[in-house]
């Protein structure tokens, strides 16, 4: 913005980093990382998903809203947007920071109660910041068909990691779920990559199976 001092660009990102190692210490498994999402990632997350294709677009785990601003900037409304967010510090960042977004205090691994004031609703897609490798197998198994299951036909479930290989266990995508691993992103600490995950047969869905 015009008139801001490097200093004045660089202390949302300082506060945002401290409010993250915070979370790291209270809630390892939940939180999964040092620091937000960096702003090429969120950008990649956000690309993964059409804003012509009409629908809710539901956050898992969005923090302190890196991913949610890339969004915005990609052209979806903000009314479009739900975000459902463990801790309670960071709800009330982001409802502050995005006044017309739905911000849920809920457990995203539990998705069925957490959004079930949207029973009905479309749901065009997940995109989520969960750090889905603390996580047992049977659980990411469990989140990703709850997922499935309350979106169309259509549906995306976009997810990064830090990992080589998918986090949603090969087992789980055999037969159901198309795969696709997106680039490394050099430009985030540490480097990340995109996944997104379609229904099997799906037209558009990747042809690619999880590794």
């Amino acid at each position: 913005m015009p008139g801001l001092t490097h200093d004045d660009r660089c202390r949302p990102r300082l506060a945002d980093g401290a409010h993250f190692l915070k979370s790291l210490v209270a809630t390892p498994r939940l939180t999964g990382a040092v620091a937000p999402s960096g702003r090429a990632l969120a950008r990649a997350m956000a690309a993964a998903v059409d804003p012509g294709t009409p629908g809710l677009v539901v956050e898992l785990g969005p923090g302190t809203g890196p991913v949610t601003r890339a969004l915005v900037e990609r052209g979806f409304d903000l009314r479009r947007l739900v975000l459902v967010e463990y801790d309670p510090r960071f709800c009330r960042m982001l409802e502050s920071r995005f006044e017309r977004v739905r911000v849920i205090e809920g457990d995203a691994y539990d998705l069925p109660r957490a959004l079930g004031e949207f029973g009905g609703a479309n749901i065009a897609a997940f995109v989520s910041s969960l750090p889905l490798l603390n996580q047992p197998p049977d659980r990411r198994e469990t989140l990703i068909g709850d997922a499935f299951a309350i979106m169309g036909p259509e549906g995306v479930f976009v997810q990064f990691t830090y990992g080589l290989h998918s986090p949603i266990p090969r087992e789980a995508c055999v037969g159901r779920y198309a795969a696709h691993r997106g680039p490394a992103i050099w430009r985030n600490l540490p480097p990340a990559r995109v996944w997104t995950y379609r229904r099997e047969g799906v037209r558009g869905a990747p042809a690619r199976a999880a590794s």
